[in-house]
């Protein structure tokens, strides 16, 4: 077996954080052309999410067998990733603000995010226990 065929079998022997059911009971009813980039996208979001745990040393899938609870916070994150990522236009890059002038003429705007893709928010990750703010102290006088 290839390292290909081991990498493409082991990604399907992982299960998603939600389903396209979870997806469209919390979110909104999923147009014909969009139900396969939603069940590509929630293989790749939860593999993403299993990756920043990764990350910091914990580990996802045992935190959601300890507590129903934190899988329920668990499937919540991963439909609100999915759902922002269908919104994206796929055709062009959306933009946050956008600004225009006349007679001179100007056009200014702010990309939702440079270069397009998944991202992840920074309170997404707090929900599931995975930043939180750091603290700490140096004794610079070498005085205990």
């Amino acid at each position: 077996m290839t390292v290909v065929e081991r990498i493409f079998v082991a990604e399907h022997d992982v299960t998603t954080f939600a389903t396209i059911e979870d997806l469209q009971s919390l979110w909104r009813t999923l147009k014909f052309d969009e139900r396969d980039r939603a069940e590509a996208l929630l293989d790749v979001v939860s593999n993403s999410l299993r990756h920043e745990a990764q990350r910091v040393g914990k580990d996802l899938d045992e935190m959601i067998a300890d507590s129903p609870v934190f899988a329920s916070v668990v499937k919540s994150v991963t439909v609100d990733v999915v759902a922002r990522t269908l919104m994206t236009s796929t055709d062009q890059e959306p933009m946050t603000q956008f600004n225009e002038s006349a007679l001179g003429y100007s056009v200014s705007g702010s990309f939702l995010v440079p270069g397009g893709g998944l991202f992840i928010k920074d309170s997404e990750l707090k929900r599931l226990g995975l930043k939180k703010q750091r603290f700490g102290a140096r004794d610079i006088y070498g005085i205990d």
